[in-house]
């Protein structure tokens, strides 16, 4: 059997563009010798302190929420939950449209009921036992790519990138192709950006 790469993912349930990009990152483990490991970052942790809009700011801190449920539920049961919980939570966020942070402990629910995880993990939500972890988890995405990035952000030999940021999600040979030509770009020494406007958009299977 031929030696699997690891990558790292970072993601923040709330962001829609991360979970694009995890669906793809998930497709790419089945074409491509990889496997991934799951982090959180918390957008609401990067944004802290900082200027930001009304609306942006009503959105950093309905995020807390998601973010230290996620984590709560990884103190508890350890990091291979992240994924199936990520996964429960932001499908119906984001192609389920249930993201609005009345929604929260409705979805909260379901998602830890769904995954076999015990339901006073949701209760983490209005809580700031894990914030140091997400404080920790964040910064060291930031170590490895920088502190002008959101999420997604992912790291594979010793390379971390933001992105990629792509709607809808690559699938079968486009996933693969897009995999293999991010590792292109992001092995080159002193490459740092390529980018074109947002014109779309997330658009959810």
């Amino acid at each position: 059997m031929s030696q699997r790469d690891v990558a790292d993912f970072w993601f923040d349930p709330i962001c829609p563009w991360a979970w694009m990009t995890s669906r793809w990152m998930l497709e790419v483990t089945r074409l491509r010798p990889v496997d991934v490991r799951w982090h959180v970052m918390s957008l609401s942790v990067l944004n802290h302190g900082r200027e930001l809009s009304p609306r942006y700011a009503a959105l950093m801190e309905q995020g807390w929420q998601p973010v230290r449920v996620v984590a709560a539920a990884a103190a508890e049961h350890g990091d291979e939950v992240l994924l199936p919980l990520y996964t429960a939570i932001g499908t119906r966020f984001h192609p389920g449209g249930r993201g609005e942070a009345e929604q929260y402990p409705a979805v909260f629910a379901e998602a830890l009921a769904e995954v076999g995880l015990p339901a006073h993990l949701a209760e983490a939500a209005y809580s700031t036992d894990h914030d140091q972890y997400l404080k920790e988890s964040t910064d060291r995405a930031l170590e490895l790519v920088g502190d002008d990035v959101g999420t997604p952000v992912i790291s594979i030999h010793g390379v971390a990138f933001f992105g990629p940021v792509v709607t809808p999600a690559p699938r079968g040979e486009q996933a693969a192709q897009l995999w293999d030509g991010t590792l292109a770009v992001a092995s080159v020494p002193g490459f740092y950006e390529i980018k074109r406007s947002r014109t779309e958009r997330p658009t959810f299977d």
